[in-house]
């Protein structure tokens, strides 16, 4: 960690310009006084304690309280990066009277709160107890002490940021919107919730304790007061994914392991394949991101729960203990389409989930999957509202939408589940210490 990463100058906010290349050390004017509610007081010499003081300061909240990811790099982090237990995913939309200005700056402080608070640290120097009696803290403080906990913050755009559908353009930025941003498009069982969809920009929190994923969401919604308001939110829990070969296979609500063909991050020629975008793409400025696919899926619990085995795996195509397809061998053993029984029949349905959506029968299309379970109460009827977020990151939108045009045709497992909400964010590259998140974009522009 360097000094610059963690200690910005004295005062609320430094100077900087999309145009220099030059992030500031610290934040904006109008979002330190929408921390501090128009009462900012400058911190003091003594306010800002080191990243070891405040793991010291704290208790055991986690087996890998201290872990923590480089903010900076070629990537954004929370994509390739080990699946962690924890999710707060966040849609906003800009402001009607926000213009290109306020949304640089928006970027410029998000970029320098997350590259503080990955490390464990308060949003600011004065962080949660500092700053004096007669304004806010900047830092909501409830996740002081707990260290990263693996925290990742992962930054998307949508579509309507680069230009609306009555082609405003007051961004500046529809000269970079790209080709390949396509609409995934209705599909089989959707019920969608407008307000459970879509938005201008996206912030995905994954740690490995729900408290810190929630701090970093809460804090980010703060500073954007007066910029861009939060059109909706999802919580998750309990990964039904894993994106690392060192993970195990992880469960959804149905008891089922879920994800097992999923691309690892140790293959790093199938994620140049498959998830990050190439530099020959339509924008260069978003070669090494990629695109980030939300579907908020319900689960009928009751009714699945109702289903004997033999049906649940019919369905599936896999054994609910094993996780092996049906066509016989290990969890990881290829799916065999072909194999029949001794009656004749198929042993994996042509209309099972893994006949479905396998790479075998979709082009070889695959996707980075970082799934999370949720549940959001019950219904009147004392239904649980329950189900699975689910998060891919593949290098075009289309490609996604192809596998599940496949799913919704014809896959069994389609009965059981109602999709309420759906959006897509172009995820942009990595950035390097200095630089603020999408800064490529604006450059170009």
């Amino acid at each position: 960690m360097s000094q610059s990463q963690a200690t910005p100058p004295s005062g609320a906010s430094g100077e900087s310009s999309a145009e220099s290349g030059v992030t500031r050390r610290g934040l904006s004017r109008r979002a330190f006084f929408a921390l501090t509610g128009l009462g900012g007081v400058a911190a003091g010499a003594g306010a800002y304690a080191g990243f070891d003081a405040l793991r010291a300061g704290g208790g055991s909240h986690g087996h890998d309280e201290d872990l923590s990811y480089d903010f900076y790099g070629t990537h954004q982090q929370g994509i390739a990066t080990p699946m962690q237990d924890q999710m707060h995913f966040a849609a906003f939309d800009m402001n009607r009277r926000a213009n290109r200005d306020d949304l640089v700056e928006l970027l410029q402080d998000w970029t320098y709160a997350a590259s503080r608070m990955v490390l464990g640290l308060d949003v600011t120097v004065a962080g949660a107890f500092d700053g004096g009696p007669y304004a806010p803290p900047d830092d909501t403080g409830e996740a002081r002490g707990f260290g990263p906990h693996g925290l990742t913050i992962t930054f998307g755009f949508g579509k309507s940021l680069f230009r609306s559908d009555a082609g405003d353009n007051r961004f500046g930025l529809a000269s970079q919107l790209p080709k390949e941003f396509t609409e995934l498009g209705p599909m089989a069982n959707d019920f969608m919730d407008p307000a459970r969809s879509d938005g201008d920009l996206c912030i995905q929190a994954c740690a490995n304790d729900p408290q810190v994923a929630v701090h970093a969401i809460r804090n980010l919604t703060r500073i954007a007061v007066g910029k861009a308001t939060l059109r909706w939110s999802q919580l998750g829990f309990g990964r039904a994914s894993s994106t690392s070969k060192e993970q195990e296979t992880p469960r959804n609500l149905f008891g089922q392991k879920d994800g097992t063909n999923n691309v690892k991050a140790e293959d790093t020629a199938v994620m140049d394949e498959h998830i990050w975008i190439p530099a020959d793409a339509s924008v260069p400025a978003l070669a090494g991101g990629t695109y980030l696919c939300a579907r908020r899926i319900n689960m009928t619990i009751e009714v699945w729960d109702g289903l004997r085995l033999e049906e649940q795996e019919r369905v599936t195509g896999r054994a609910k203990g094993s996780g092996a397809p049906l066509s016989g061998g290990e969890e990881f053993t290829d799916p065999d389409f072909e194999a029949r029984g001794d009656d004749g029949a198929l042993l994996i349905d042509a209309r099972s989930h893994v006949a479905r959506v396998h790479p075998d029968n979709n082009d070889g299309i695959r996707m980075m999957r970082r799934a999370y379970n949720f549940v959001d109460g019950n219904d009147e009827l004392g239904r649980l509202n329950a189900g699975l977020f689910f998060v891919a990151f593949v290098k075009e939108p289309e490609r996604f939408a192809k596998v599940h045009r496949s799913m919704a045709r014809d896959d069994m497992f389609v009965e059981y589940l109602k999709t309420t909400g759906s959006a897509v964010f172009v995820i942009p590259p990595g950035i390097r210490d200095g630089q603020f998140i999408g800064q490529q974009l604006f450059d170009a522009s």
